[in-house]
């Protein structure tokens, strides 16, 4: 059974992005890509805390550290530890401004995945329209070492493994599709790309989680919506939203 959506945070975002549960934490952080923000919740006490970066700030992802968490912004990923605002760079995107990353998450080994789009984000936070197929779907290693396994994407966005680690989800909103790929554990490598959810008629394929139970939840972009995924591809459930 899922309840009707409450609002726990009216934070006014202007495209709201990427929330993460921090466990050790107790609270959830997310992001607002147009003013720059990092948001983090904390449901014990109902407070909300805010933190302002220089550029767009467009993902989250947990780290093997309690204190440390990656964040993407529109032109790098850093190293940011919420606690003493200690900012470490680690990749660099060479389009940038023409493009800028999107969406990303640490794969089971460690390894993190971010993908790219052309750059609808003007320095002042606003917004122009987004296309063309300037998108690429990069692998950052702990080692330091960057390859691209997917070029030529619209709007990167879902970035998601099964429970059970066999498989990779990833998406491209322009494409209105979401594939899955065969994903091998020892190496971290991808292949056998097959569509998964393709031409959902509400709205496009915007950010995605995985349950317990190998369903993927994806919010629809422009859809008013949250689609349940079982894992051979059917829509299990329409989560309808007030948004």
């Amino acid at each position: 059974m899922i309840g009707n959506p409450v609002c726990v945070a009216p934070t006014g975002d202007r495209c709201g992005e990427g929330p993460v549960w921090h466990e050790a934490h107790a609270s959830v952080y997310w992001a607002d890509i147009n003013r720059f923000l990092i948001h983090r919740f904390s449901p014990a006490d109902q407070t909300v805390r805010s933190w302002f970066f220089d550029e767009p700030v467009t993902g989250l992802s947990l780290t093997d550290r309690d204190d440390v968490l990656a964040v993407l912004l529109g032109s790098c990923v850093i190293l940011w530890e919420p606690a003493t605002g200690l900012r470490k760079k680690i990749f660099t995107l060479d389009t940038w401004p023409q493009v800028r990353l999107n969406d990303g998450r640490a794969d089971p080994r460690g390894s993190l995945w971010v993908g790219s789009m052309r750059n609808n984000v003007q320095a002042d936070g606003s917004s122009v329209a987004a296309g063309g197929k300037d998108g690429v779907l990069y692998r950052l290693d702990p080692s330091g070492r960057v390859t691209k396994w997917r070029s030529d994407i619209g709007i990167s966005n879902t970035i998601a493994w099964s429970p059970d680690h066999r498989h990779f989800y990833f998406g491209d909103s322009l494409a209105n599709t979401v594939w899955r790929f065969d994903y091998e554990q020892e190496g971290g490598n991808i292949s056998n790309e097959i569509p998964f959810l393709t031409n959902c008629d509400r709205g496009s394929p915007d950010g995605s989680a995985v349950d317990t139970e190998g369903f993927l939840w994806n919010c629809r972009f422009h859809g008013g919506c949250i689609v349940r995924v079982a894992p051979d591809g059917r829509i299990d459930q329409v989560i309808e939203m007030p948004v």
